[in-house]
């Protein structure tokens, strides 16, 4: 909807507010990039993942595992 104005005609119900992204994106403010879905870190705060693609994940947002923290962790 962002890039493609043609569906802008199936939500011109949709209140002016929603479209910030869509202007945005028409002054220059923001640069929309394509991300595979193998990229899309959201997955490890909305889907069950196995254990390797959340280990992928979490590496890439930059958090370490409890054991490599060098400190004993009290349960």
């Amino acid at each position: 909807m962002a890039k493609n104005p043609v569906f802008h005609q199936r939500t011109r119900h949709i209140n002016r507010r929603y479209h910030f992204i869509r202007e945005a994106l028409q002054e220059g403010v923001i640069n929309m990039q394509f991300c595979r879905s193998e990229e899309q870190l959201a997955d490890i705060f909305t889907k069950a993942l196995p254990k390797d693609r959340f280990k992928y994940l979490r590496s890439k947002l930059g958090v370490k595992p409890v054991s490599s923290l060098g400190e004993a962790v009290e349960s």
